[in-house]
């Protein structure tokens, strides 16, 4: 296993946010993780990441305890893609995604890498623009090419992870499906994939496991077809559901309303 999540229960100040969670994440696999907000969600890929104290529980990356591995060496190995990224300063979008190979040693290849990465995130173009003058989809596919800079170049059969706090806001429809196949090729090369979207009818479609935290707790995990069930989504998100047979995938399609 890539990630191994034991029994894990996190606080942020007086109030517990997760609680009892356990979940393990493959080479190669696509997980998302889904549920309404307060749920938990963003505190879980914070702790996995290590950017959070445990309260209880483990961490463990490629059978390590995350917190015996030194900070440099785990940032070669797991990115994190945050909600929000704020950055005032007028550097160029370049240089923002430049900004992953940091925890590498300099490398002659690693222009090459980044310039790589902004192209898989559809953000080449913009390589010379400010990035204060971007708009918000911009800036969030030049951090997703900083991410994918930040792992790029690993020796073959490195373990690799990468979280991502929904990566689809602030994106029209055609950048959100490029972002997410993106995810889905890095996973055809064994990095494993863990990512919290709002989008219930896309994590159905990319995610080949969900799972579904309620209250600080996993509600349901397994299948798009075992976790989205019109009862569930009804109780855990409170609006009545409908879901049929996805037209192009076998996957659910999820009409709520």
């Amino acid at each position: 296993m890539v990630i191994e999540v034991q029994n894990l229960r996190v606080r942020r100040g007086s109030r517990e946010i997760l609680r009892g969670v356990d979940l393990r994440v493959a080479p190669g696999e696509f997980v998302g993780v889904l549920g309404p907000n307060g749920a938990g969600k963003s505190t879980l890929l914070a702790a996995i990441s290590g950017e959070l104290p445990l309260e209880d529980g483990e961490v463990r990356f490629a059978g390590q305890r995350l917190k015996s591995i030194p900070a440099r060496e785990r940032a070669r190995q797991l990115a994190l893609l945050p909600q929000e990224s704020s950055l005032g300063f007028p550097f160029t979008v370049f240089e923002v995604a430049r900004m992953g190979r940091l925890p590498h040693p300099p490398h002659p290849g690693d222009d090459r890498l980044v310039e790589e990465a902004l192209q898989r995130a559809g953000a080449l173009h913009l390589a010379d623009r400010l990035y204060p003058t971007l708009s918000g989809g911009e800036r969030q596919r030049v951090q997703f090419a900083r991410v994918l800079a930040q792992l790029a170049g690993a020796p073959e059969g490195s373990p690799q992870a990468l979280l991502l706090d929904e990566p689809t806001n602030n994106l029209d429809l055609e950048h959100q499906h490029a972002i997410l196949r993106a995810a889905k090729d890095l996973c055809a090369r064994g990095t494993a994939v863990l990512a919290i979207l709002h989008d219930l009818d896309l994590a159905a479609v990319y995610a080949e496991r969900l799972v579904l935290l309620h209250g600080g707790r996993i509600a349901a995990e397994g299948t798009p077809w075992e976790v989205l069930t019109e009862e569930r989504v009804t109780e855990v998100f409170g609006v009545r559901a409908t879901v049929l047979q996805h037209p192009h995938a076998d996957r659910p399609l999820v009409v709520t309303g």
